[in-house]
Parts: C-alpha cells; structure tokens; sequence
C-alpha cells in the first residue's frame, strides 16, 4: 500500500488494511509513504501494518483559478524543477525496493509518492489498484493510469476519463467506526468524550491537514455563538501544524471561564467519536470526510477549498448542496462578519431541519467499500 501526506489519503488506506486483515490474517501489508511525512506515526501506530518504507517523492505545485501567472512564479517553478529530481530518485528507490518486497499487488490512494512506487511497479508487472475519492481523479492516479489493473472510484464510472472496463464503483473506504448516529448514540459518544455536561456542541476539522482559513473564521465567531447559547461547547481539530496558533488564537478571543468550553485538538485518531457526539459539523469539501459524515447522517456545514486542483471539492459538494444533504458555504461568506455564527445558529435554532439534511446525507453513505476493495484486492493479487 502507498500513500500519505494527509490524512484523507491515509484513512482508507488503513481501512482496507485492517479488512484484509480480517479476511485473511496471514496476508502481509507493507506501507510506502514518502520520506519525511508528517503522518508517518500515525500508519506505524496501526496494527494492520507490517513494515513500512519510505521513498523519495515530489508533486507538480499548479493551483485552480490562478491560470497563467503561475507561469511567473519563480518559487513555484523551481519547487516543481526540484521535485522532478525527486521523483526520479524515487522510481529507481521504488524499483530496488518492490524487487526485494516482491508484492503481490499494490493499492493506491493517489498521493504524489504513488508516482515512482506505481511506475515502478509497472516495469516489474506487479499489478496495482488505484482509488479516487474524488469526482475529478487525482493528477498521480492520471499519470499512472494506463498500467493500472483497475481504478476503483466513488462515484459513478462514467464521471471518470478511465476505460469504462477497467472502472468500478465502490465508494470511499472509512473508518470502521462510523455508523448512523441516533440520539442515544450521540449521548454515548459524549460520555465517552465527557462532554455529556454539555447541550450541543459544534465540531470543526479543515482535514488531516488542517486549513487556516476555516480556523480563522471558526476563531472570530466563537465568542458569539458561545455568548448566544451558554449550554454550547465547540471541538475543533486544526490539523497540527495550526494546533498552538489556535490555541492562542481562541484564549486571545475568549474570556477565561468561556475558553475553557472550547477543546483545541491538532488530529484525533477517533474522529468519529466526535463527529457523532456533535450537533453541527464544520468542515472542508474533501471526499473521504464527506463519506464518513454521509454514513453518520451529520448536519454539515460544508466549505470546500476552491483552490486545490481542478476545484474537486467544488464538485465534491455540489450535487450534495443540490439536493440539501448539506448546507454549502464559501470562503468568502465564511469571512463575512459573523455570517457563519448566523447559520450555525440556524441549525441549531431549528433541529427539525437539521435533522432532515442530516437524512438526506445519509442516502449517500456506501458503508461497504473497504470490503469491497479489500476483496478485489484479494482477487486481482498474483501469486508470489
């Protein structure tokens, strides 16, 4: 299995891990990630797998929406010069290294170390499976595309540029605590958590990685929100490089005895837990939380990130705000005074209808995929 760099990427990598496991326990599961992810603890930490390696890797940097001027953009040009050269030292690490492994097959979430690990699989024909989360494939699952054995994606096959026969539906691997909350699941969750003092509670994440900008807007209106309803408490998970700055951030903003109702996490490995303990959900566009609070029935606040590339999670969420499984925001009404404390407010104020959008999510959920890409790489494996 490859992957990393964020924990969108890792999740449903170690989700269809610990399933192979439970179908057969003697398989064995070697991780590749690149050299120097941050998230490295978090797949050594994981039971399922058995040894881990790392490569060299880079990315190609492009960013939606800016066009032409990154053309002028001398720093990012030379990052991407520079990250060639990576890549290159990758394939040949990737190469030496699958000889000594010997896989069987190879998964990929399409994280940018997929590149050198999936080429070099295909030049000593060790079959691989990648998987797209998101409605637009990733550039790694393009560049690779055309050695693939299959492509496993969320959405329906035709959304995708792949053959139509090398393409299946099977949805966005999650954790396998993620479940449909009801009422007593949610006051579980909270006893659990200790937080069963308080009457609703709001739960923030920007993602694995966090994002500064939900952060910010989440930080200027919390003393409103928190004044407006004494019984609130707000969790938010800020990713870890944003963890002390908020930190800070929320102390600055908040009288002592209010700050004490705000619990600032940097990453969780049990999210779950707080998503479901929670009233309102605040999140990024990303496929693999999307998945998870589809299966969760959550009222969520949606803000998807339109500057990653191609605007995927603009796609992500826009058949989704259609049809009103979420209530869909953007950066720039997040920024607007108090705007987001108002609808947050709204849902809170109206737990009918936020219970009716939760419902709506929840049509969406495909709890099954971790099985189902566990079995077909049971299946498209060869023999060693």
């Amino acid at each position: 299995m490859t992957g990393g760099g964020s924990g969108g990427h890792i999740t449903p990598i170690l989700v269809v891990a610990r399933e192979l496991k439970r179908l057969r326990p003697d398989i064995k599961i070697v991780y590749i990630s690149h050299a120097g992810d941050s998230l490295d603890d978090v797949v050594a930490d994981d039971k399922s797998i058995d040894e881990m390696h790392s490569v060299r890797a880079g990315k190609f940097r492009r960013y939606n929406g800016e066009g032409w001027r990154q053309l002028l953009d001398f720093q990012t040009i030379w990052l991407n010069i520079r990250d060639a050269f990576n890549i290159l030292a990758g394939i040949w690490q990737s190469f030496w290294l699958l000889r000594r492994i010997r896989p069987s097959i190879i998964f990929t979430r399409g994280s940018y170390v997929s590149v050198p690990v999936c080429l070099s699989g295909a030049l000593r024909r060790i079959p691989y499976i990648t998987h797209d989360s998101d409605a637009i494939p990733s550039l790694t699952n393009k560049i690779i595309a055309k050695w693939a054995t299959l492509h496993a994606v969320a959405l329906p096959e035709e959304l995708y540029p792949y053959p139509i026969d090398k393409t299946l539906t099977v949805g966005v691997p999650i954790s396998e605590g993620y479940q449909l909350v009801t009422d007593k699941l949610r006051q579980a969750y909270r006893r659990e958590l200790k937080l069963d003092g308080y009457k609703q509670i709001l739960f923030v994440t920007g993602g694995g990685l966090g994002s500064e900008r939900v952060n910010n807007a989440v930080i200027a209106n919390a003393p409103d929100l928190l004044a407006r309803y004494p019984g609130l408490a707000i969790v938010h998970v800020t990713g870890r490089l944003h963890e002390e700055k908020v930190r800070a951030a929320y102390q600055a903003e908040l009288p002592a005895g209010t700050a004490l109702r705000v619990a600032v996490k940097g990453f969780v490995n049990n999210l779950y837990l707080y998503s479901g303990a929670a009233n309102v959900v605040v999140a990024r566009g990303g496929a693999t939380n999307l998945a998870e609070f589809a299966v969760q029935g959550k009222t969520c606040i949606i803000i998807p990130n339109p500057l990653l590339t191609g605007g995927h999670q603009l796609k992500n969420t826009s058949a989704l705000r259609d049809i009103g499984a979420i209530v869909e925001m953007t950066e720039e009404q997040i920024d607007q005074e108090l705007r987001l404390s108002s609808v947050v407010a709204d849902l809170l104020d109206h737990p009918d209808r936020a219970a009716k959008i939760g419902q709506a999510f929840a049509n969406f959920a495909k709890p099954d995929a971790a099985h189902h890409l566990a079995e077909l790489l049971l299946e498209k494996a060869k023999p060693t």
